[in-house]
């Protein structure tokens, strides 16, 4: 068996940035003293001359970037998930989401994967608070492929767009000749009929997994990514849920306000079906590797494949 490709979505970030750089002469990138971390610093090497560090200034950056949008720019603005969303929020809020401009934020260093900075870095909140900004589009790509055609999709959409990137290397599970990215639409990876598994982000890999395993217990699972949070593929999922009549959510994230929180906000109003949320259970992380942290905290293939179907046994 061939070893499992595993890139980091921020690389991912770094890497379509630059690519498009090419196509798109109004791409400008603004970074806050962290382009080495961010991956910025691959665009900068490729067009320094549209590449603006800001120094620690997140909120001063949004600014900026607000400005050169009302002049045909197309500005991303970069740092970890904790400054570019939580540390920023009043200035996203304010002076990107109100006036509705055409900036995109790039957050990477997002969820418990961060690692060993600890609680204080693993922002496990901002989908929440994205997804609470009127107008903004948020989209959380499962893996490397998907991560590149997010960013091209978000320069070439009218609006505010959050990107949300990992700082750990995870698996390469959308290198296929038939993957298409639609901003908006969900995608069906595997389909079943026992119980509809909803996944973002890293979990997507996680979900897979444990819908193999399940298969060897005779559970028939469906696997849906929800690449785009918000605005959500509730059609998809309806009718998923409408097949099942159970449905799992698992996500980097907290189980409050986040795709957990998206996908009940649909079932609830359109197909009422028992959910059970997996991510964050309204904690903080922790300091420990990635690998240990998703392990700890339920969001492997095992973890996942435990919780759903100790749900299902109830």
């Amino acid at each position: 068996m061939a070893d499992v490709v595993k890139i980091a979505t921020r690389e991912s970030y770094g890497n379509a940035l630059a690519e498009c750089g090419k196509d798109f002469p109004n791409l400008v990138v603004l970074d806050a003293d962290l382009a080495g971390a961010t991956k910025t610093g691959i665009f900068k090497k490729a067009f320094p001359e549209r590449h603006i560090d800001c120094g620690i200034a997140e909120c001063n950056m949004t600014g900026i970037a607000a400005g050169l949008s009302t002049c045909g720019k197309i500005p991303f603005i970069s740092s970890f998930a904790m400054f570019a969303a939580g540390r920023n929020f009043e200035q996203v809020r304010n002076s990107i989401g109100y006036p509705h401009l055409n900036v995109k934020i790039g957050a990477t260093h997002a969820g418990i994967t961060v690692g060993e900075d600890g609680a204080t870095h693993q922002c496990n909140e901002d989908i929440a608070l994205m997804r609470a900004v009127p107008g903004m589009t948020v989209i959380v790509p499962s893996d490397d492929v998907e991560a590149k055609a997010a960013v091209r999709a978000a320069i070439e959409y009218e609006g505010p767009v959050y990107l949300r990137f990992g700082r750990a290397a995870v698996p390469v599970i959308n290198d296929r000749p038939d993957y298409k990215f639609e901003m908006g639409k969900g995608v069906l990876l595997k389909e079943g009929t026992d119980v509809t598994i909803v996944a973002t982000g890293i979990c997507v890999d996680s979900a897979l997994k444990a819908a193999d395993m399940l298969k060897e217990d005779g559970i028939s699972a469906e696997v849906i990514n929800i690449h785009t949070i918000k605005p959500l593929d509730e059609d998809l999922i309806v009718k998923s849920a409408g097949k099942t009549k159970k449905v799992v959510t698992v996500e980097e994230h907290s189980v409050i306000g986040g795709l957990g929180s998206a996908v009940c906000d649909a079932l609830s109003a359109k197909c009422p079906v028992p959910v059970k949320k997996l991510g964050m259970q309204d904690i903080f992380g922790e300091s420990g590797s990635a690998s240990a942290l998703v392990e700890k905290y339920r969001l492997d293939g095992k973890g996942v494949y435990e919780d759903v179907k100790a749900f299902l046994n109830k």
